[in-house]
């Protein structure tokens, strides 16, 4: 699979693994654990979580699966923006680490902004950097103009981006790319079926012998610097993500998705779930 600089000359496959809503129910904790092993065996190796999911359970589903791994993974949370003190980051990666059971986090992101002074919050993760708690810190949910603003040594941000929310690709996509700051896409195949139902995906990938969401995939990841960080639940899903790292879609592909699902002629809010 190809992969892309990430953070202090680190090179990382562009597709991960998401985990937002894993690890909240259970009856489903064995096969989400086995569907994340399967996909760091097969190369996935960037894992994505935070503590505001299902309040530290899928962090504490993470740490299950990386357990003997933790060294073949790279590994990112996030702070709540109420947390995100300079006090208040420190506490909440400490929290993090136990329930990821790991001494050092890869990446560090604020979920979001808020209330507290950005500064503020990278004075905390310059604390915890120095303590060797984490590796790397970065932002989530922020657009161009806020980005332009905070500090130097940013490592990434992380906003929505898939066929169906293109937004950034009008601003904030081309921005990164020029400061070679990598940009993580959450939810690169949508949120429910709406997106991966429309019958031009299909098409795309009968002509690939690959499925519409390998189509939808491989479209996010044909942007330099863009890691997507699809959730796998299942065996099924990871071998879906892994095959849509093996996607090259033709112009034509590209052309008929531009049709479908215009890029934008103007600035547009920031997306965000």
């Amino acid at each position: 699979m190809r992969e892309t600089d990430f953070f202090n000359g680190v090179q990382v496959p562009v597709i991960g693994q998401g985990t937002w809503h894993l690890g909240e129910d259970a009856a489903k904790r064995k096969t989400e654990v086995s569907a994340l092993r399967a996909g760091i065996d097969a190369g996935l190796t960037v894992i994505d979580t935070a503590e505001m999911y299902g309040d530290g359970a899928s962090e504490e589903l993470v740490g299950e699966a990386i357990r003997g791994h933790r060294d073949d993974v790279v590994l990112v949370s996030k702070v709540y923006p109420h947390n995100a003190s300079r006090s208040g980051v420190v506490a909440a990666c400490e929290r993090s680490l136990r329930r990821l059971g790991t001494d050092r986090l890869d990446v560090f992101l604020l979920h979001w902004s808020g209330s507290f002074p950005l500064s503020e919050t990278v004075d905390g993760f310059d604390h915890l950097r120095a303590a060797g708690k984490i590796r790397s810190w970065g932002l989530s949910n922020f657009d161009r103009d806020d980005l332009q603003r905070a500090p130097d040594g940013c490592a990434t941000n992380q906003v929505l981006y898939n066929l169906g929310s293109r937004g950034i690709e009008f601003d904030l996509l081309p921005w990164q790319q020029r400061a070679g700051m990598p940009l993580m896409a959450y939810s690169p195949l949508g949120q429910g079926p709406t997106l991966l139902e429309h019958p031009l995906l299909a098409e795309i990938g009968d002509k690939h012998g690959v499925t519409g969401a390998q189509i939808a995939l491989a479209w996010v990841i044909r942007q330099p610097g863009v890691i997507a960080i699809p959730k796998a639940s299942s065996l099924e899903h990871v071998q879906q993500n892994v095959g849509a790292g093996a996607v090259v879609l033709d112009a034509e592909d590209c052309l008929s998705l531009d049709n479908a699902f215009p890029a934008p002629r103007s600035k547009q809010p920031l997306d965000i779930l």
